[in-house]
């Protein structure tokens, strides 16, 4: 698939906050590790008085909710996506915090000068920058030195993968994104960074509900080959599933800090 036609589905895969929300509700709902994996991403965050935060892809913005303390830590904080909607949608949530700037981004091209910024953000994103090297050296650019970046994705070995197997039969491949997950992502930063780590977050889905799994299936850009699958037969096959009334659903996730 070409980066301009990748383009073009990531934009409207998030063009509001429909499909993601149904994504966040399925974790929220029934991830075994209570903790939540925004939560714990948060928790690896050093933020300290007076640091200056950039957030790419920062989505509706909810990572930053409840979090009024590290808020008013910023000197100043730029939420930003490559959507418009998102960047409304976070806006609206907080809208109130006289320090946050909004604004739609590209990773690709970010336009703030040279060592701007104590920590970049940029959570479960960047497999979908057309050019990764690139967003790569734009945030080295933007970023202090000592300065730290964080961003969190997806392994290879998780809820795609796992789909893909009991959906099998409809043509459902595990066409999961690989352009950075877990297994490659310290050799993809290692190109741009002189000190990568990588942290792993352990959880799983118990779920209960066949319908809830079926919504979330069903909003996923990778699942087009169902569209014509009525959904009471990809619900059947979740029950056929079921152990005890609970779908096991593997979860592979993660993070990696990098310094300049």
């Amino acid at each position: 698939m070409s980066n301009i036609n990748n383009s073009i589905i990531v934009k409207k895969q998030y063009e509001n906050a429909s499909n993601l929300n149904t994504r966040i509700s399925i974790h929220e709902k029934y991830s075994t590790n209570k903790m939540g994996f925004g939560n714990w991403i948060f928790s690896n965050y050093e933020i300290e008085d007076g640091m200056s935060v950039l957030e790419l892809g920062c989505g509706t913005g909810d990572m930053w909710i409840d979090k009024e303390q590290e808020l008013k830590l910023c000197s100043e904080i730029v939420l930003s996506d490559f959507s418009e909607g998102m960047v409304e949608t976070a806006k609206n949530k907080l809208h109130m915090f006289n320090n946050i700037e909004f604004k739609v981004i590209d990773i690709q091209d970010i336009p703030f000068e040279n060592d701007k910024f104590d920590i970049v953000i940029a959570n479960m994103m960047l497999y979908h920058v057309p050019d990764i090297l690139k967003g790569l050296n734009e945030v080295q650019r933007v970023l202090k030195e000592n300065g730290t970046f964080y961003c969190a994705t997806y392994g290879e070995h998780g809820i795609i993968e796992y789909l893909s197997e009991i959906l099998s039969e409809y043509g459902v491949k595990d066409t999961i994104n690989k352009n950075f997950t877990l297994q490659n992502g310290d050799e993809i930063l290692g190109k741009k960074f002189s000190a990568v780590t990588k942290l792993e977050y352990k959880d799983s889905l118990a779920v209960s509900n066949a319908d809830d799994m079926v919504e979330y299936i069903y909003s996923l850009a990778s699942m087009t080959t169902l569209n014509q699958v009525p959904k009471e037969r990809v619900k059947d096959i979740l029950v056929h599933n079921m152990v005890d009334g609970i779908l096991n659903v593997p979860k592979e996730y993660g993070m990696f800090t990098c310094k300049k």
